[in-house]
């Protein structure tokens, strides 16, 4: 895939940002628009976007609150929005079912809900999907569903008292059935073994399949667990993967990330076989990401270290490969960009594998700065000018989508 980006002109953008930077100040940026405001706010290597449309909205369809948005291209074009319907409660435990809704016209409008996962009063969360293009026995594609189910909450799963499973449903008509559930916890999980894996999750958010090189068809997932009795600064909490070659006959784990903290997590695939994962660090010691990169298809993990670009108030993000450039993966990636608390949902673009982010979008930003306004996020690639974020707004009372077009809208000095 050609990245739209080939056209972009950084050292037009850099002339024109120094010739307009000394003309800004405080009292201008009072009697702009809100959405100038946050454009200035954020810097001249940030544009912004302010316009969404509403995908889940909590009260809705007999579910208390919407959380933990995915959201995933299927093979006709579609677009497939899931995410957590929490039936009696916000809360993370509980009766939870995975929904969907669908777009036929690029996010502009949603089809009616309908329940793909039902646990019955049980948690079925963390949705992961993924497209499989690649699998000779089903050449029309067929679509993966990951979501971990739970009999207690999380902080007693630590405790030992209780356990997550890692299951997945398929379907092969574009979302419009779905399979049997396959649980696959003995092959991705090591509960009850000797390394006493207890809480677990997957990303969540898409998962992702190779597309290049030896490793071409892996569907790979990103997760985490905690490892043993809990320990302070949740310092018991690892992220890992798990993958199949086999397009999910079988499954094998990774190697966990040597950074203690790792929570829930995100993976892109990069050239030559390398794989990038980005883990949010549950220990809060630094808001900032944890990247990983795996030489050998994100089996074991070369280097692992904070990215002082990428700064997170302790929250899920979403990194997406959108095309390559020059042999390198082009990555976008979006979390709330802040250090204190969930806001400012920012997208980012890198042209150079993560290396550095050059290009930022802010989506969506709360003046008022008193609550959480945007929280977990995930990434879509509509076509090759257009990139889509589902994201979490408004204190969790809804799930918005939002387009992006990539040459427009990444480069504001044509505005």
């Amino acid at each position: 895939m050609k990245c739209c980006f080939d056209t972009f002109k950084q050292n037009k953008f850099d002339t024109i940002t120094q010739i307009l930077r000394p003309f800004i100040c405080f009292t201008t940026m009072q009697l702009l628009t809100k959405a100038t405001v946050l454009f200035f706010l954020f810097g001249f290597n940030t544009a912004v976007l302010w316009a969404q449309s509403a995908v889940f909205t909590s009260g809705t369809n007999n579910y208390a609150s919407f959380r933990i948005p995915a959201i995933i291209k299927a093979p006709n074009g579609d677009l497939l929005a899931f995410c957590e319907g929490r039936v009696n409660n916000s809360g993370d435990f509980g009766n939870i079912d995975i929904v969907m809704k669908r777009s036929v016209d690029g996010g502009n409008s949603w089809s009616a809900i309908r329940v793909v996962v039902d646990a019955d009063s049980l948690q079925a969360g963390n949705p992961a999907p993924v497209v499989d293009l690649l699998d000779p026995e089903h050449p029309g594609g067929r679509i993966f569903l990951f979501y971990n189910t739970g009999n207690n909450h999380e902080a007693e799963v630590r405790k030992g008292k209780g356990e997550r499973k890692v299951v997945f449903v398929t379907s092969t008509d574009n979302g419009k059935t779905w399979g049997a559930p396959v649980d696959i916890s003995a092959e991705t999980h090591r509960h009850g073994k000797a390394e006493d894996w207890r809480s677990y999750a997957n990303t969540p958010g898409h998962a992702l399949q190779l597309e290049r090189g030896k490793y071409k068809g892996r569907i790979y997932v990103a997760a985490n667990h905690s490892e043993g009795a809990p320990k302070g600064n949740f310092e018991d909490y690892r992220a890992h993967g798990f993958y199949s070659d086999d397009h999910g006959k079988t499954f094998s784990l990774s190697k966990s990330v040597g950074f203690p903290g790792g929570n829930e997590s995100t993976a892109a695939e990069l050239s030559d076989g390398r794989l990038m994962m980005n883990s949010r660090n549950q220990r809060g010691d630094k808001r900032m990401r944890i990247v990983s990169v795996s030489e050998d298809g994100g089996n074991r993990w070369a280097s692992s270290f904070f990215d002082s670009t990428l700064i997170d108030p302790v929250c899920q993000g979403s990194v997406l490969n959108i095309g390559w450039k020059d042999n390198r993966a082009v990555l976008a990636f979006s979390n709330s960009a802040t250090a204190n608390r969930r806001d400012s949902l920012m997208v980012r673009v890198s042209l150079d594998e993560g290396v550095t982010w050059k290009y930022s979008l802010l989506i969506d930003h709360d003046p008022d700065k008193k609550k959480d306004h945007t929280a977990y996020s995930d990434l879509v690639l509509v076509n090759k000018k257009t990139l889509g974020v589902l994201y979490e707004r408004n204190g969790y009372k809804e799930i918005l989508f939002q387009t992006i077009q990539l040459k427009k809208d990444f480069q504001p000095w044509k505005k």
